[in-house]
């Protein structure tokens, strides 16, 4: 199963091993799912980590390091696609491009926008949702 994992999931659990992000990352990048981030999602990482975490920037570099080999890295397709206009915020519309361009199951995000979409394709989960489901699956 696909798990696209949004930058702020990736932002709180680099920031905090023992959060809820933390727990849904881990499982998101572990079988049977398959953790995946856009560009657009590393891109806007680095930004965000510059503008507000420069103080802790080694700490997320370490994170990003043991990211990279349990994660997927998909393009975002440049022509925007039928229903993004449902995610309030333009510039989380490359995101679901790529999730639905890559066939993505769930997105992973805490991001407002998302979670109070329209959208049903990707299923859009907040990393609570998310922990809640897979310990029912478990």
């Amino acid at each position: 199963m696909k798990v696209l994992i949004d930058t702020n999931i990736l932002i709180s659990a680099a920031y905090s091993k023992g959060s809820v992000p933390y727990q849904a990352y881990k499982q998101a990048t572990t079988p049977p799912y398959q953790g995946i981030v856009c560009e657009w999602s590393l891109e806007e990482l680095r930004c965000v980590l510059n503008r507000k975490f420069s103080h802790r920037i080694q700490t997320f570099e370490r994170f990003i390091t043991t990211m990279m080999p349990v994660i997927e890295i998909i393009p975002v397709p440049p022509s925007p696609y039928h229903g993004e206009e449902k995610i309030r915020d333009p510039d989380d519309r490359p995101i679901l491009r790529a999730a639905i361009n890559f066939g993505v199951d769930i997105l992973l995000t805490g991001d407002k926008d998302f979670l109070e979409s329209a959208v049903t394709c990707p299923k859009i989960m907040s990393a609570s949702e998310f922990v809640r489901g897979c310990a029912h699956t478990s």
